[in-house]
């Protein structure tokens, strides 16, 4: 799940069949999986226009390469991420998904180009909300304190989908910003990897 950086596409676009090639080989897109999560929501649209330009679900793949193989994978993009396109696309997903071995991975960063301070205190209040488990609460964060996240469409529709699946609780992996790289502090970007799992 990555979001549209691009404005190309619909509003959830879907690639549903094909494959996709890295550095590390192709990811074969799951057709079949993507059909039924499709059938599920009225709101996803089977559309490769989004995924042509657009970065935020490619930077994932040697990731799951690296740890899986070549997994079968269904990217879906979203230039729509308000509460009600994360429930419907969460739900399905869950549904399609109950009865497999799956990951589901939400892409996005976090602040962008904000001083180092002032973008992890966002961002915790950020992480937070995905560490509870509250749908609502991301994107509550996100508008009233003006989290310039680029994905907050896919990280909801991660909670509803794990939720779903029985997930209860979350676990932070790793947080970071781009000046604890550089040594620029001024303006970052921050990062975290979380992990949503059964309680």
């Amino acid at each position: 799940l990555g979001p549209n950086h691009t404005g190309f596409g619909s509003g959830v676009s879907m690639m549903p069949e094909g494959s996709w090639r890295t550095p590390l080989g192709d990811l074969q897109v799951d057709a079949e999986l993507a059909a039924s999560i499709a059938g599920s929501s009225r709101i996803i649209d089977l559309d490769e226009a989004a995924h042509r330009h657009e970065h935020s679900i490619e930077v994932q793949l040697p990731f799951i390469q690296y740890l899986y193989g070549s997994p079968k994978i269904v990217p879906i993009c979203f230039l729509m991420q308000d509460l009600a396109t994360a429930r419907e696309v969460g739900e399905a997903v869950a549904k399609a998904i109950a009865a497999r071995d799956a990951v589901i991975i939400a892409s996005t960063d976090l602040t962008h180009y904000e001083p180092q301070t002032e973008a992890e205190a966002k961002d915790r209040k950020v992480i937070d909300a995905v560490l509870s488990l509250d749908k609502s609460g991301v994107g509550h964060i996100v508008d009233s304190y003006g989290v310039s996240m680029c994905g907050p469409g896919p990280v909801v529709t991660a909670i509803v989908a794990a939720k779903a699946l029985k997930a209860g609780r979350g676990d932070l992996l790793a947080y970071a910003t781009s000046g604890d790289i550089t040594g620029d502090r001024r303006s970052v970007v921050g990062y975290a990897s979380l992990a949503l799992r059964r309680a």
